[in-house]
């Protein structure tokens, strides 16, 4: 997919850090960013399942 990147301002409940110390985005964030990146993210609102490469 070839969307256009925009920049969103982070707010408080976007993201969390990992153990590892790595941002982890949050269902809220990809709800506000408003689309799939099909990159197989643990908090992804768009059902992408990254072994069949589709959405629900």
């Amino acid at each position: 997919m070839n969307f256009q990147r925009k920049r969103i301002p982070l707010e408080e409940g976007d993201y969390y850090l990992t153990p590892e110390g790595y941002r982890c985005f949050t269902e809220q964030y990809h709800l506000k960013r408003g689309y799939c990146c099909e990159s197989g993210c643990r908090h992804c609102p768009y059902g992408y399942d990254p072994k069949t490469n589709s959405q629900d």
